[in-house]
């Protein structure tokens, strides 16, 4: 079934500007997250955790002291989370794995000239 024009010009648009922020994508630097950064991170949230229960425990007996060590465990569960999830700056990214060896290409071809030439392949043989 054919497209309507306005739903071609609609796909020729996202097309030029997938095309135009190509390149922005490809280059963006690539920066991994550190399983180490995630263990420490999930350390600090977990005695921020018990930091947290041990001054609400004992806040109904003490008041101020209980606040304040439950407030610092908050903000130590915070730091971990913000702490993990923060990717790495001078980490290398990793290698593709070459399990199997791909077919070679075109040097000039796009990434959308390849996929219409799979769609084209798909199509010819039903």
């Amino acid at each position: 079934m054919p497209l309507s024009e306005q739903e071609q010009r609609l796909l020729d648009e996202m097309e030029r500007h997938l095309m135009s922020n190509d390149t922005d994508v490809v280059s963006a630097p690539s920066r991994a997250l550190s399983y180490r950064n995630i263990v420490l991170g999930s350390i600090l949230v977990l005695a921020g955790l018990g930091a947290l229960v041990v001054g609400v425990s004992i806040g109904f007996n003490t008041g101020f002291l209980g606040i304040g060590i439950g407030v610092l465990g908050f903000l130590l569960m915070v730091g971990g989370v913000i702490f993990a999830v923060t990717p790495t700056r001078g980490a290398p990214a990793p290698a593709p794995t070459a399990s199997k060896p791909r077919a070679a290409r075109p040097a000039g071809s796009s990434f959308m000239d390849r996929m219409n030439d799979r769609w084209d392949r798909r199509h010819e043989n039903p």
